[in-house]
């Protein structure tokens, strides 16, 4: 069960990974971005994401060095 008074909106989730909302949008849509909630069904339902989701996703691009990476 999710704690729906600490899900994020795309707008929020966005400020808190500081970048931009159609960054996170097109990470939705190529399937690269942090996981998501659906809240509702169709193309209109409102997109919410976790804050331990963004946490997690993010510490997965953790390096000591530049040589750890391709571009």
């Amino acid at each position: 069960m999710h704690d729906t008074s600490t899900l994020l909106t795309t707008v929020e989730a966005a400020a808190y990974l500081r970048l931009s909302p159609r960054t996170l949008e097109r990470f939705r849509v190529e399937g690269t971005g942090p996981k998501f909630l659906k809240a509702g069904a169709g193309k209109r339902a409102r997109v919410l994401y976790e804050p331990g989701e963004l946490h997690k996703w993010l510490t997965g691009f953790t390096y000591s060095s530049t040589s750890e990476y391709g571009a």
